[in-house]
């Protein structure tokens, strides 16, 4: 099959969080399973690599808002992909949308005009395929960004070559949904009419282009089978968990998987030293490289329990800042906050070091040399979300041999087998309820283990690493979804 990727990220080109791990590595393994995948994301400001692009000849004509407007097209190669086949990779440049550094601009940032960005760079996707006379069988869209692809494919462009395409819409996370003003169906080029209604685009009074997504695409897919479920409830569903029920048999769970290559401590150059399941010794010093670096008590007989991604209350970390005294208080361990995110979280955290150094460390911002330097020397990764669609850190843990300590929501709840105390059995600790009280008394329950049970928690590290979370059999799950997809569209049965 042909199939695009329509993204606003990709790993490692450019990437903001889990999308772009996942639009950077399923497209490898498709290609391995002989599939002709291609992807097309904005050219931001932000890349500054661009040695590998090769311009396309003509500009590509875009209508939206009241007048033609031309962008350039450029091509290159999704970089690793030596033991999977080239993937072509365009780049939509447009400097008025895209010219910036920021991929997404925040709600109260100088631009305010994601609406205007990703309406333009959907336009564009689409017709880049009539640009290049190359047609998929399937558009892959991701998040709230490309929602309008499914809706030009049902409306704008019905009846064309490019619109006999599928559609499968991955939901990365529910909670962010482009929503704005109801004058953009006129600015897209959609009539009001067709679109602007309860079963697609209208979201009280407004357009909410997720909502549009999920309506018009063939196929739906969300990145764990539990959070499959719980996007169906009202608890879960963020406003459209009726939209989710009304798909029905077209939702599906596919649980994410790590790039395998690139994420091995066997080989990563990106640590202090490497290691296997068979021989540790390289985790040590990883561990004593990151207190140093981290400026915390040199000592290996301390466990350290870290964070590493983006700080926000959807990640329950607000309940860790409230627990860290009682922790320091209560227990011999040492945290790091690596990432960024919300800014009273961020001061909170710094505040915490500030108050407790030597045991509490906190690097904010975001560098990948530190962040695979606490996946490889930390003993736990901390993971206490109140919802987590699929999550990848306790993945990446995993397979460094660092336990997560998580709520058992969503995909954490489908990759971590919690701990049975004197059976040495499980890969984690897990708790239900999203509290202080259930986040402290389970940073306690592996504390206690690090320090009364250590040849348990040498077990749970080697089944750990143990577990298989390469993208191959995610792969082939979503092979069998495009079959679906394609087949329901064109009412034809593929090979």
């Amino acid at each position: 099959m042909n199939v695009l990727f329509v993204t606003p990220e990709v790993s490692p080109i450019v990437t903001a969080g889990g999308l772009g791990e996942v639009t950077g590595a399923l497209p490898k393994y498709l290609r391995k399973l002989g599939h002709d995948v291609r992807i097309v994301c904005p050219a931001y400001g932000c890349i500054k690599d661009r040695s590998n692009w090769v311009g396309l000849e003509t500009p590509l004509e875009v209508w939206v808002g009241h007048e033609k407007r031309l962008c350039k097209v450029w091509q290159s190669k999704l970089p690793n992909t030596e033991n999977f086949g080239e993937v072509t990779i365009y780049f939509i440049e447009y400097n008025l949308f895209f010219g910036r550094q920021e991929v997404y601009d925040s709600p109260w940032g100088s631009f305010q005009d994601n609406d205007h960005r990703f309406v333009f760079f959907t336009r564009a996707a689409i017709n880049l395929c009539n640009y290049l006379k190359w047609y998929p069988d399937v558009f892959h869209c991701h998040d709230w960004t490309t929602g309008l692809l499914p809706v030009y494919l049902n409306s704008h462009d019905r009846g064309t070559r490019v619109a006999q395409a599928a559609s499968v819409m991955t939901v990365h996370n529910l909670q962010f949904q482009g929503t704005f003003y109801s004058g953009l169906v006129e600015w897209a080029h959609l009539k009001r009419a067709e679109v602007f209604r309860s079963d697609n685009l209208e979201n009280m009074g407004g357009v909410n282009m997720l909502k549009g997504g999920l309506y018009n695409a063939t196929k739906v897919s969300t990145v764990s089978p539990t959070y499959a479920a719980e996007i169906k409830t009202p608890s879960g569903g963020c406003g459209l968990d009726s939209v989710l029920r009304y798909k029905g048999g077209d939702l599906i769970g596919i649980l994410n998987g790590i790039d395998t290559e690139v994420w091995n401590p066997a080989t990563d150059k990106n640590i202090a030293a490497n290691y296997t399941a068979d021989d540790l010794s390289g985790k040590a010093v990883c561990k004593a490289e990151l207190q140093k670096a981290f400026g915390l008590e040199p000592n290996p007989n301390i466990p350290i329990f870290s964070v590493a991604g983006r700080l926000t209350n959807q990640k329950g970390l607000d309940l860790l800042s409230t627990i860290i005294p009682r922790i320091m208080t209560d227990m011999k361990v040492q945290i790091i906050i690596n990432g960024s995110g919300e800014q009273p979280l961020q001061w909170a955290f710094a505040a915490h070091a500030a108050r407790y150094p030597g045991r509490v460390a906190a690097f904010l911002g975001y560098d990948l040399k530190k962040t695979r330097a606490v996946f490889a020397g930390s003993d736990a990764i901390l993971m206490p979300s109140r919802f987590e669609p699929c999550g990848l850190a306790q993945m990446f843990a995993m397979r460094y041999g660092t336990l997560p300590i998580a709520r058992a929501t969503g995909g954490l709840v489908d990759t971590i087998e919690q701990y049975q105390e004197g059976a040495a059995k499980g890969t984690g600790f897990l708790f239900e309820l999203p509290n202080t009280d259930a986040l402290y008394y389970t940073i306690g329950w592996a504390c206690a283990t690090w320090y009364d049970r250590p040849a348990e928690w040498a077990t749970l590290r080697q089944n750990a690493m143990a577990k298989d979370f390469d993208w191959m059999a995610s792969a082939k799950k979503y092979e069998e979804l495009y079959t679906w997809a394609v087949e329901q569209r064109t009412g034809r049965k593929t090979n």
